[in-house]
């Protein structure tokens, strides 16, 4: 296991505000001091355009730049670097997904699989897919617990023509992680494709997306000690190589006439139209080393420590409910008894403790776990088994009149 106070030192955030206690690096991560300077040093350094300048500051920054796709790569253990999309974050990636699902895949009757779970990313853009395919949208059954139910799952495949499946690896309100490589494997075996939000998967668990056996996975640089801006569309390249550019531009084509015919570059580049995000790029890159520095499989075994931690400490109190006992992935969502969330949140920002509430863009949730807003404590890396005592401690003596107090 790595060393988490030599970890924080890396954080400047954390090193500028030594008594704040972070707890919503589900809603973006800090950033290491490494690829801070990355970032800077771009700007101060190497500031061009990629792939268009003959002159050396130009190619030394677009071998950089198309370096990371390899870096990337490697870190999902996708085939090639080809299979690696640059968007600008995991809704962009999601969308190209659906929209090109609603093009060249779907007819009408056709079932999209998705879940009351999902984040508005994730299902917003598949609504728009059916509307436009005349494809159904169906749901897929999940106990109260949020838990993956596989059986209820696979029912939803009888009598059913399900064309793709659209589903997180990781709740974003429940930090459940859900048997991928099982779903992925029933969905082809009835002949449907799988497209995964990585969002909070990619993050905190080690990927392997052909070991998975996934079509798509969609994940933003700014969940994962990157800047933001810039995301990834992974995408098996036969796939790909099928769908086509939702933006047209410089940079994605090779050649295009008068007569308005156009020829596209190769995949990936016929997707990246326009100027891309070179310094987020770059830091992504930097982010991705950090966390392989660190190992996975570390990353992923802390971040459930922080969960089952957290959630012991909560369970002995009597004025908490939490809605995922046994959460994986450093998420840990609850409610102080009888207080509007929102309302408790405000006290503990007073004490120094940043949460987020609400429904977290998961605005179906509620027809499962049965509340529609929570306290979210999200953790990351950077984290500590003793920031969760101070805030337990606050938590314990959190009461109504104290949080409308902190309002007043």
């Amino acid at each position: 296991m790595f060393d988490v106070e030599k970890i924080r030192k890396d954080f400047p955030m954390i090193m500028n505000h030594p008594d704040l206690i972070y707890f919503d690096s589900a809603a973006t991560s800090f950033k290491p001091r490494s690829v801070i300077d990355t970032v800077i040093d771009y700007y101060e350094h190497n500031n061009c355009n990629i792939h268009r300048g003959d002159y050396d500051i130009s190619f030394a920054v677009s071998k950089r730049y198309d370096d990371t796709r390899k870096t990337i790569a490697r870190f999902i253990n996708a085939k090639r670097p080809e299979e690696i999309v640059y968007t600008y974050g995991a809704t962009s990636s999601l969308n190209i997904v659906a929209i090109n699902f609603a093009k060249k895949f779907l007819n009408k009757g056709d079932v999209i699989l998705t879940s009351e779970v999902e984040h508005a990313s994730d299902v917003l853009p598949w609504f728009k897919a059916a509307e436009q395919s005349g494809a159904i949208i169906k749901y897929v059954p999940f106990p109260k617990s949020g838990r993956f139910d596989l059986e209820a799952y696979e029912k939803c495949f009888e009598n059913e023509n399900v064309k793709i499946v659209a589903l997180p690896h990781v709740s974003n309100v429940l930090g459940f992680i859900y048997p991928m490589k099982q779903i992925a494997a029933i969905a082809h075996k009835h002949g449907a494709y799988i497209a995964v939000d990585g969002a909070q998967a990619v993050p905190h668990i080690k990927m392997d997306v052909q070991d998975l056996d996934i079509d798509f996975l969609s994940f933003s640089s700014h969940k994962m000690l990157g800047p933001a801006g810039i995301g990834v569309l992974y995408g098996r390249y036969e796939l790909l190589e099928q769908m086509d550019p939702v933006f047209y531009g410089g940079g994605s084509n090779a050649r295009f006439y008068p007569d308005c015919s156009i020829i596209l570059k190769n995949t990936p580049e016929k997707f990246e139209a326009g100027t891309p995000d070179i310094e987020g790029v770059l830091g992504l890159g930097k982010a991705i080393e950090y966390l392989e520095e660190l190992g996975m499989d570390n990353v992923e075994e802390y971040g459930k420590q922080l969960a089952g931690y957290f959630i012991s400490k909560l369970e002995k109190l009597d004025n908490v409910t939490v809605y995922n006992h046994g959460a994986e992935a450093g998420i840990v969502t609850f409610n102080v008894n009888g207080i509007f969330a929102q309302d408790a949140a405000g006290y503990f920002n007073k004490q120094g403790i940043a949460v987020r509430t609400g429904n977290h863009c998961a605005k179906m949730l509620d027809q499962i776990i049965g509340v529609n807003e929570t306290i979210r404590a999200s953790m990351y890396i950077y984290n500590t088994k003793d920031e969760i005592d101070r805030f337990v401690d606050v938590i314990k003596e959190t009461t109504l009149e104290k949080c409308v107090d902190s309002i007043l």
